[in-house]
């Protein structure tokens, strides 16, 4: 008896899909506190938290589009539960 790989990736797909916003929070959160920890590198705290979005998104199947170049400002991007401001 073998380890099923895929399907194990479908309900990894499926929890995320169900739970998407809660993980944007979890990401929001996480980038948060390092900020404020390791506030020197905030550009790059930014740009590894929206790589990690897109990567929800592109998993999740939604379109991670959230708007211009610069990345959020603070903890809380522009990004949230109401979706990609571009719908």
């Amino acid at each position: 008896m073998g380890i099923n790989f895929d399907d194990i990736k479908k309900k990894a797909q499926d929890t995320l899909s169900k739970n998407s916003d809660k993980v944007e929070q979890g990401l929001d959160k996480a980038s948060g506190f390092a900020k404020s920890k390791f506030g020197d590198k905030a550009d790059k705290i930014d740009d590894v938290t929206k790589k990690a979005k897109d990567a929800l998104h592109k998993q999740t199947g939604e379109s991670g589009e959230q708007g211009g170049q610069s990345g959020p400002s603070g903890p809380s991007g522009p990004s949230g539960p109401s979706g990609p401001s571009g719908q």
